[in-house]
C-alpha cells in the first residue's frame, strides 16, 4: 500500500512545476505528516524530492528527474477511456485504476501538455442520472463489473415478478441509462450459446462469478444492441391507439410530449394538412392514462379525435378549465 502511494506521489510531483504538503495529502488521502515522511523516503532512496520552506513552498522534483514508472497496467488503460464519466467509474470500482492511470498519461506528457486533464475538466463534465432523481448504486454492481473487464460468466439471482430467477450469464457489457445500470448478457444454454438479453442491475439479488472464462464473440456490437433493445422496447409497451388532429405548433411539439419512437411513426404515417393547416394522425401510445398525461402538455394544439372515452376526458378538462379561468 506504502509503495503504490510513494509512485502516486513522485507522479504527482512529476505532473506538475510543485505542490504543498496539503495538496498532496488531499490527493493522496493522507495526513501532511505523512507528506512529509513520504517525501523523506523518497529522497533517501534517491529520488531528487526538494521541499521549499516558507508560506509559499511546497514539493518539487529537481534535476529534470523523470520516472520511468509510467506504463499502462490493462485496467488502467481500460478506465482511462472512462475517466470522462467519474461517477459511473466511482460505482463501478474503477476509480483508483482511473487516477493511476491519468497521472502515468500525465507524467508522460510535455510539460506544455500536462494542464491536458485540466482544461478537459473545464470544459465536459457528463451528469448521467435523470432530473429530480437520486438513483441508489446497486450493491453488486463492482462485483457483475469485475466479471464483465474479466470475461467471466457469473451464476445470478434475479427478480422478476414477485418471483426470482437463476441464470448462468456471459456478461459482455454495462450501459447507464438515466441513472440506470443495464447489464448486456448472453443466457447459456445447456445446448450451445443462448440468446443476448438484458438485465437491470439492481434486480440482482446474488452474484457469483465463475473461475474460468468464456470465449467472447469479438464481433458483438454493445452499442448497436443496445439502440436495438432500447428501441424494441420502447415500442413493445405501446398497446393502445389515439387519434389526433394538430395544428402546425402541436406538429413541433408532439416529439416532446410523447415517446420519440410513437411520434415519427405518427408524423411519418400523417394525412396531408387540411385548409387550417391541421393534420390527422394515428399515435401509438401506453395506455390512455399515459396519453391524457401526455397529450395534456399540448393543451389547445392537439385536438383528441378518438377513442371517445378520451376525447370525454379532455372535454371534462376543458370545461374545468373553463370555470376556473371564468372572467369575475
Amino acid at each position: 500500500m506504502r509503495a503504490a502511494r510513494l509512485i502516486k506521489m513522485v507522479l504527482l510531483l512529476q505532473s506538475r512545476p510543485s505542490m504543498t504538503a496539503a495538496e498532496l495529502a488531499r490527493e493522496l488521502e493522507v495526513s501532511e505528516r505523512t507528506v512529509t515522511r513520504d517525501a523523506q523516503a523518497l529522497s533517501e532512496a534517491g529520488v531528487p524530492v526538494y521541499a521549499d520552506r516558507g508560506r509559499a513552498g511546497g514539493y518539487r522534483l529537481i534535476g529534470g528527474y523523470r520516472t520511468r514508472l509510467t506504463g499502462l497496467a490493462r485496467g488502467e488503460a481500460e478506465a482511462l477511456f472512462l475517466s470522462g464519466v467519474p461517477g459511473a467509474l466511482r460505482e463501478m470500482g474503477l476509480e483508483d485504476a482511473a487516477s493511476a492511470a491519468r497521472l502515468k498519461v500525465s507524467a508522460a506528457l510535455l510539460p506544455s501538455l500536462r494542464d491536458a486533464s485540466r482544461t478537459a475538466a473545464q470544459r465536459f463534465h457528463l451528469d448521467a442520472p435523470g432530473w429530480f432523481s437520486e438513483p441508489e448504486t446497486p450493491a453488486l454492481l463492482p462485483a457483475v463489473a469485475g466479471a464483465v473487464w474479466d470475461d467471466r460468466p457469473v451464476t445470478a439471482r434475479y427478480r422478476r415478478g414477485d418471483a426470482e430467477v437463476e441464470r448462468v450469464l456471459e456478461p459482455y457489457g454495462l450501459v447507464l441509462k438515466a441513472g440506470l445500470w443495464y447489464l448486456c448478457a448472453r443466457v447459456v444454454a445447456e445446448e450451445g450459446g443462448g440468446s443476448f438479453r438484458t438485465y437491470r442491475i439492481d434486480r440482482f439479488t446474488e452474484v457469483e462469478p465463475s473461475g474460468e472464462r468464456f470465449c467472447r464473440d469479438e464481433e458483438f456490437d454493445l452499442p448497436g444492441f443496445w439502440a436495438e433493445q432500447a428501441e424494441r422496447f420502447a415500442r413493445s409497451i405501446l398497446r393502445a391507439e389515439v387519434v389526433l388532429r394538430l395544428s402546425a405548433r402541436g406538429l413541433r411539439m408532439l416529439p416532446h410530449a410523447v415517446d420519440p419512437p410513437a411520434a415519427r411513426d405518427a408524423l411519418a404515417a400523417a394525412r396531408a394538412a387540411d385548409a387550417q393547416g391541421r393534420v390527422v394522425l394515428t399515435l401509438r401510445v401506453e395506455s390512455e392514462d399515459v396519453a391524457h398525461t401526455q397529450l395534456t402538455a399540448l393543451g389547445p394544439e392537439a385536438e383528441v379525435l378518438a377513442p371517445a372515452s378520451l376525447r370525454a376526458r379532455f372535454a371534462r378538462d376543458a370545461r374545468r378549465l373553463a370555470e376556473l379561468y371564468r372572467e369575475p
